[in-house]
């Protein structure tokens, strides 16, 4: 079985809606419809058999310009997601991410990007090479 090979370049986005999109554009490509934009989403899609693989398959994803997602997708990034939550209130966890938020704040809480990273390395399939 080959190895499928998908490249996520960082200078293709720079903040989670445009993460968001990329993920359609390399995981969704030809199929007509489109992953949420959740991180829930993103791990639902990472299982394969939505878009380009099938579960279980053998998948290299690299991750170009990594340094440059690292900070867009960031504490202030984070900060930003948290607090739209907050804001808008039903059907987010409000008091979750006021949580999340405080942690972040005293330095103590994962990034968006941290979370993201940890999502795919669920995925045993998935071998993640982090390139600058």
């Amino acid at each position: 079985m080959n190895t499928k090979t998908i490249i996520i370049n960082a200078d293709n986005f720079s903040d989670l809606s445009g993460f968001y999109e990329e993920m359609n554009k390399l995981f969704m490509n030809g199929i007509d419809w489109k992953m949420g934009h959740s991180l829930d989403a993103l791990n639902d899609i990472l299982y394969g058999g939505f878009g380009v693989y099938n579960p279980g398959e053998e998948v290299i994803v690299l991750w170009s310009n990594f340094q440059k997602s690292k900070s867009d997708l960031g504490t202030e990034e984070t900060i930003r997601n948290y607090q739209m939550k907050i804001d808008k209130g039903y059907p987010y966890n409000v008091n979750l991410f006021k949580e999340k938020l405080e942690e972040l704040k005293n330095g103590n809480g994962q990034t968006l990007c941290d979370i993201i990273i940890e999502i795919f390395e669920d995925h045993k399939n998935i071998e993640l090479i982090l390139k600058d």
